[in-house]
């Protein structure tokens, strides 16, 4: 890792040219050889990355973040904390109506979804900039597909992926035999009408609730690449009829027969814990891991995944167009990528966020930080998460949302 020491060493290596803005006169789509003269503009700068602030475990690894950014390279990070990132995205709209190029007040956001396709559309975001952070060497773009497709949209290098989330399931292996929980959507059928009451879903306008049914769907449609566009009104009821078929099937032997549903991810994981179900579906490969060490969990508590697979996507940080500090920004972008950053990140007493870095790339002595920690067995190996499976196009997200409840709201 570069110190704020070799900032000055390499800057005045690169020239004096460099930090005058020779190399930076076209600052908003930097190459890798103005790496030492964006480190030496970041020093002293205070990046506003605006981050939700919902998950106190992410808080406080953002808090690290800026203590190791500060020590290393002279840059402050200044948490601006939202309830809703779309919170960020609109105050960045705003500023472009208002004709306000630069001096913007957002650095950083943390993004993905339909926020970031709304930045992209809009021309909001600063880039293509992630080519030029030296780590970007070592990120999976073969594998993790979603650290550069976004909900099926070309990333561009407009974002640098930091954090992966994938979907698993959850289950007391003292109570329930790993071998007998269903290892596909369609086994999910036969196992509820013989377990009757065992399973439920958070309800649909949680995002858990629709990607239970988006999990689904990847399994059940034909073919998966109608899931990569925008449908239209044919296609979306030819490519969800037999999601609604399966779904028919199983709700009535759902978890109060499918007429009530948890209203969170926490609502859910209390049934379990209640005894009430028997397995849930998660977003957090370490969410076993990280529930048994704060006791939410008993220690038996285990994850599992589908044979075929299961969604995963990426999050982001994006840096706005008119970014008042652009290279702190892209300081802050490296440093997450860097592998003790990323390890430090999967670590379940930390975040437990699986790594977006392709850890063949990754140096031995750093790839050993990746091994899973001795006495987590809750914690899957990266191996074990097997197959991630793209997120479908966003509004198929408000399609089934939508559906769902024309067919099941009274």
């Amino acid at each position: 890792m570069i110190t704020r020491r070799d900032t000055f060493r390499l800057a005045s290596a690169a020239g004096a040219a460099l930090i005058g803005g020779g190399a930076l006169a076209e600052p908003r789509s930097p190459q890798a050889a103005d790496w030492p003269a964006i480190l030496a503009k970041a020093e002293g700068q205070t990046v506003y990355w605006n981050a939700w602030a919902g998950d106190e475990r992410t808080n406080s690894f953002i808090a690290w973040v800026g203590q190791e950014v500060k020590k290393a390279h002279g840059v402050t990070i200044n948490h601006v904390r939202l309830r809703d990132t779309a919170e960020a995205v609109t105050r960045v709209l705003a500023e472009k109506q208002a004709g306000r190029a630069t001096g913007g007040s957002v650095d950083l956001i943390w993004i993905n979804g339909p926020n970031f396709l709304t930045m992209k559309e809009q021309t909001l975001l600063f880039g293509p900039y992630v080519e030029a952070l030296p780590n970007w060497a070592f990120v999976d773009t073969t594998s993790k597909r979603s650290n550069i497709v976004d909900f099926t949209v070309p990333v561009e290098g407009m974002a640098t992926p930091w954090r992966m989330a994938q979907v698993v399931y959850l289950y007391d292996s003292a109570r329930t035999l790993a071998s007998s929980l269903p290892r596909s959507i369609a086994a999910m059928v036969p196992w509820a009408r013989a377990n009757p009451g065992r399973l439920t879903h958070p309800t649909i306008r949680n995002f858990l609730g629709s990607t239970f049914l988006k999990q689904a769907l990847a399994e059940l449609v034909s073919d998966a690449l109608v899931l990569q566009t925008a449908p239209d009104n044919a296609g979306f009821a030819a490519a969800s009829a037999p999601l609604w078929a399966w779904y028919d099937a199983l709700r009535p032997h759902l978890w109060r027969q499918g007429l009530e549903f948890p209203e969170t991810g926490p609502a859910q994981r209390q049934l379990l814990v209640d005894g009430e179900i028997d397995f849930y579906i998660s977003f957090s490969p370490a969410e076993a891991a990280t529930a048994i060490a704060n006791r939410q969990l008993p220690d038996s508590a285990r994850v599992f995944v589908l044979e075929r697979g299961t969604i995963g996507n990426t999050s982001f940080v994006a840096i706005p167009y008119n970014a008042a500090h652009p290279e702190g920004a892209m300081v802050v972008s490296n440093f997450l990528l860097q592998p003790e950053t990323q390890a430090r990140a999967q670590d379940p007493r930390h975040m437990g966020n699986f790594t977006v870095l392709d850890l063949d790339k990754v140096p031995p002595a750093s790839r050993a930080l990746f091994a899973r920690p001795e006495g987590v067995p809750a914690l899957p190996t990266n191996a074990e998460l097997g197959t991630v499976l793209a997120e479908p196009h966003p509004a198929w997200t408000t399609r089934i949302t939508a559906e769902w409840e024309r067919r099941y709201v009274r």
